[in-house]
């Protein structure tokens, strides 16, 4: 589960993030998709812009983050949030520092991770569970995690 949340007095938002899901016997993940959460969807970019002073810079799959197998796994997603006020934010997420792992000689995927660029460029890396405060013009970063993948990749002969 990946969970943002940010406000200030006048603003607030909460959101779950989709990663990628699992691989298993005869069959591959599922890029960008929730698991182990039910009965919820994220907001829509026109009505996220409209209502609260924020851009969404980018939100789209993050290739290459499955786990390689027999079976991959699903990758996880890139999301950008550009603030256009001061906020405060926190993220609540998992498999920041230990790969989803993968089954039966799968590999696992790549870890997510949580950044902020400040409006001088600077990057500060953030871990799985923080709380920021962002002046407007910063941006939030959440790449989330791959599934991991399943069963031994076939060596092909040449």
């Amino acid at each position: 589960m990946n969970n943002f949340t940010f406000g200030n007095t006048d603003f607030q938002y909460y959101e779950t993030i989709c990663g990628g899901s699992g691989a298993g016997s005869g069959f591959s993940g599922t890029d960008a998709v929730h698991t182990h959460m039910t009965n919820s969807r994220i907001t829509d970019p026109e009505i996220l812009e409209t209502r609260f002073p924020v851009l969404l810079e980018e939100f789209s799959t993050r290739e290459g983050s499955g786990g390689d197998g027999k079976f991959r796994g699903g990758n996880g997603v890139v999301r950008k949030l550009r603030f256009l006020k001061d906020m405060n934010a926190a993220i609540l997420s998992s498999h920041r520092k230990f790969p989803p792992f993968g089954l039966k000689g799968g590999m696992p995927a790549r870890c997510g991770r949580n950044a902020i660029v400040r409006r001088d460029g600077n990057v500060l890396e953030i871990g799985g569970q923080a709380e920021v405060e962002l002046k407007a013009g910063e941006l939030f970063v959440i790449e989330t995690p791959g599934g991991g993948g399943y069963g031994k990749k076939e060596k092909l002969e040449g």
